[in-house]
């Protein structure tokens, strides 16, 4: 079973879910998207399986500090953009398990984990 937890790594929710994975014997790899990057095929992989309104952080900082304009515009391709421009954009953490995407660390994400 492949599992990528997505983040940065002083994100407490990534924190958490990285080490509730090690904890219940999960092995995965972390993707730091602030260091790494993210193309935008990697984004809209993931919006094939999860809406805009869940990937995209429109209550952080980084949202904030976007021009009015930038908001204002809810193009998919201009969002992705934006993502991959500003990935703390991105509501963290992302995990891939096997193709499958989650975002977030919810109860229901856990339990899917849970030995």
């Amino acid at each position: 079973m492949a599992i990528t937890v997505y983040g940065i790594p002083n994100c407490d929710t990534v924190k958490k879910a990285r080490v509730f994975l090690a904890d219940q014997g999960h092995e995965f790899s972390f993707h730091d998207f602030r260091k790494t990057g993210l193309e935008a095929a990697q984004i809209e992989g993931w919006l094939s399986q999860q809406p805009m309104d869940v990937l995209l952080n429109k209550r952080g900082t980084s949202w904030r500090k976007l021009s009015d304009a930038e908001k204002d515009n809810s193009d998919v391709a201009h969002l992705v953009a934006l993502m991959v421009a500003n990935p703390t954009l991105i509501k963290r953490p992302v995990i891939e398990r096997d193709g499958v995407v989650s975002v977030g660390f919810s109860k229901a994400v856990q339990t899917s984990f849970s030995a």
